[in-house]
């Protein structure tokens, strides 16, 4: 039987029951379906050491679990910051000629614009955020003021001659 054989049969033998005990654990069809879905695209990914262990099974439902803990987590935790957010008053996409300029930058630039200027970030923290060096965070706001200067600068006026 081929490697790829082998996961079909298995994955056909064992989905409902992964399904339906994620189910059963949690409560959400949602959470339970992306559990047992990325467990056992993960089992699929590393079938080579998964299909030899004593028990596929057991590793796919550890897998499934922690996603589904995790899920579950974050969902606690935006429930719990999401009554924050509400109170603040809409918060609307910053407007006018210099917004519309930095929408236009290159992605990298935008991206350190609005997280400078913004969400009032320090290039460290920028840094971190864009996975980049401070100092590759520096030059690229340096660049992004250069590029929206030249864009504001209005052109000299030019005398007519008479």
């Amino acid at each position: 039987m081929s490697l790829n054989r082998s996961f079909e049969t298995w994955y056909r033998d064992t989905y409902a029951r992964l399904s339906t005990a994620m189910l059963a654990v949690c409560g959400d069809l949602d959470v339970a379906s992306d559990a047992t879905d990325e467990a056992f695209s993960r089992a699929w990914h590393h079938w080579e050491t998964v299909g030899v262990m004593s028990s596929p099974e057991g590793w796919t439902y550890r897998v499934a679990l922690n996603l589904m803990r995790s899920r579950l987590r974050r969902r606690r935790v935006e429930q719990r910051l999401l009554p924050r957010l509400i109170n603040r008053s809409h918060a609307t996409a910053p407007a006018g000629e210099v917004w519309e300029l930095v929408r236009a930058l290159a992605p990298r630039q935008r991206i350190a614009v609005v997280l400078r200027y913004v969400a009032d970030l320090s290039e460290s923290e920028i840094g971190e955020a864009m996975g980049v060096t401070r100092g590759t965070v520096s030059s690229t706001l340096f660049a992004a003021r250069q590029a929206l200067g030249a864009a504001l600068a209005v052109p000299d006026a030019v005398e007519e001659s008479s």
